[in-house]
């Protein structure tokens, strides 16, 4: 049994692979979109805004149905939703009278998946029994950014080889990874995630509590933040630097993912050796640090 809960785990590490699809594909069509379609940087930011926002209100939606419908469903519906999303972004793109509209909706629809993932992977993972729960845990997490490498990889060395212009067929292929992993958790076993007995807490009461404000602020900016640099790298690059486009993307967010990566898997095999409020003070201290150089510092 304990097998068939490793097949669990395996297709949750897929999960987070999925929503750095979500997250990290279409920003590099950006400069493609603003020149093909001719949409302005200040539409191209809206796309950004909504991914975000809507995964954000999806986590605070979900707690309302996910118990309700099961974790099961919820994770095959939040597959389907991603799929849907990246396939009606090569069609909405051409079949509406303005492209910014198809590209916009597309992306709402496959935010909602991706705001579904990230609520369900990491309660399903701690749920399963495990013989080092902890080092899958720290797995999980350092999968989305491997995942976000690797479509920057991937992405990058199929623009190189096809060209930018065939990006519609790249986004099929992209979509069938949720549709795959859809039938994977139609499959593989879930164990309960409250025990029995325990109700857990009520929205109500989670509510009152301080630390989970502390929390969501937290959340807030350190999402915000990650976005903001991993979905923008290329554009920047590619725009402040003047280097090309595969350069854009392998400067950009691929570094981006790769030191991310490496930094959570450094936290997960040393985090029992470190104070775990000196790091976050020391993180914190870095990453204003970062935001200021990467808004003020000009290159000659």
């Amino acid at each position: 049994m304990r097998n068939q809960y490793n097949k669990t785990i395996t297709a949750c590490f897929v999960g987070y692979v999925v929503q750095a699809v979500v997250n990290n594909f279409v920003p590099l069509l950006f400069l493609h979109f603003q020149t093909t379609y001719e949409i302005p940087l200040s539409q191209i930011t809206l796309l950004v805004t909504f991914n975000f926002g809507i995964q954000l209100l999806m986590d605070l939606v979900s707690v309302v149905f996910v118990d309700k419908i099961g974790y099961r469903a919820s994770m095959i519906l939040a597959h389907a939703l991603t799929a849907s999303g990246l396939l009606s972004l090569t069609i909405l793109s051409e079949v509406l009278p303005v492209p910014f509209s198809g590209i916009l909706i597309s992306v709402m629809i496959y935010a909602v998946g991706g705001g579904l993932l990230e609520v369900l992977v990491s309660p399903v993972v701690e749920a399963c029994p495990s013989d080092n729960k902890e080092k899958a845990m720290s797995m999980l997490h350092s999968f989305y950014c491997w995942g976000q490498a690797g479509v920057v990889l991937i992405s990058t060395l199929f623009f190189f080889v096809a060209g930018i212009d065939n990006w519609k067929i790249l986004a099929i292929v992209w979509a069938l990874l949720p549709v795959c992993n859809a039938i994977v958790f139609a499959k593989v076993p879930i164990a309960p995630l409250i025990k029995e007995g325990d109700s857990g807490l009520k929205i109500k009461e989670l509510f009152r509590l301080k630390v989970f404000w502390i929390l969501c602020i937290m959340m807030l900016c350190a999402g915000d933040s990650e976005q903001a640099v991993s979905q923008w790298a290329s554009t920047f690059a590619e725009t402040g630097l003047g280097i090309s486009k595969t350069l854009g993307d392998l400067a950009g967010p691929m570094a981006f993912a790769v030191l991310m990566g490496l930094s959570r898997l450094f936290y997960g095999k040393l985090g029992h050796r470190i104070n775990l409020d000196r790091f976050m003070i020391a993180s914190s201290i870095l990453c204003i640090f970062s935001y200021l150089g990467i808004s003020l510092l000009r290159l000659p």
